[in-house]
C-alpha cells in the first residue's frame, strides 16, 4: 500500500511538472516577439533625424525678454469665453439639489405657497440672496447656490427660472 501511495505522489508531481514545462514553452513562445516589436517602434519615433533635445523641448516659451524691454508681445493669446448658460441649465447644474427636494430649508420649485412671500419682496431681493447667499431661521441659501464658478448674471438667470415656474 506504501508503494502504491509513492508511486501516486511520484506521478503527481511528475504530472505537474510538465504542466509547468508546458506553460512556460507557451509563455516563452507567446513573448519572443515582443522585443521586435520594442525596436520597430522605436525605429519609428528614431526615423526622422530628430534629437533627444528636441523631443523632449516645452511646449511654449515665454517672451521674457518683450516684457522687460516694455514691447508687446508678437501674438497675443485670447481667453477662451466660456459659453453663457441659461436659466435652466444653471438650475439642472447647481440649484436642483436643493430646490427640488427642499433641501435646508429651500423653498421647492414649483410650491406658490413657499415662494409668494419671497416673490414680493422683489426680483432684485431674490437676486441678492442668490449671489450673496443668506442664512436665517427658515434656512441656509449658500452664494450662488455653492457655485462660485457661476457668474452673477447665470445666478439671476436661475432665479428667473425658477420664479417663472413657482408662480
Amino acid at each position: 500500500m506504501a508503494k502504491k501511495s509513492y508511486a501516486m505522489h511520484v506521478a503527481m508531481l511528475l504530472g505537474s511538472s510538465a504542466a509547468l514545462l508546458v506553460f512556460i514553452f507557451i509563455l516563452v513562445a507567446h513573448h519572443r516577439e515582443i522585443p521586435d516589436k520594442v525596436r520597430m517602434d522605436r525605429g519609428v519615433l528614431l526615423a526622422n533625424g530628430s534629437s533627444v533635445a528636441e523631443r523632449i523641448k516645452p511646449v511654449g516659451e515665454i517672451a521674457v525678454a518683450a516684457a522687460q524691454t516694455g514691447q508687446a508681445p508678437a501674438t497675443k493669446a485670447q481667453a477662451a469665453a466660456t459659453p453663457k448658460r441659461d436659466g435652466q441649465q444653471v438650475y439642472q447644474a447647481s440649484c436642483v439639489a436643493c430646490h427640488d427636494a427642499g433641501i435646508a430649508g429651500a423653498p421647492k420649485v414649483g410650491d406658490k405657497g413657499q415662494w409668494a412671500k419671497r416673490i414680493a419682496k422683489g426680483r432684485d431681493a431674490l437676486y441678492a440672496s442668490s449671489v450673496n447667499g443668506i442664512q436665517g431661521s427658515a434656512g441656509v441659501m449658500p452664494a450662488k447656490g455653492g457655485n462660485p464658478a457661476l457668474s452673477d448674471s447665470e445666478v439671476k438667470a436661475a432665479v428667473d427660472y425658477i420664479v417663472a415656474r413657482s408662480k
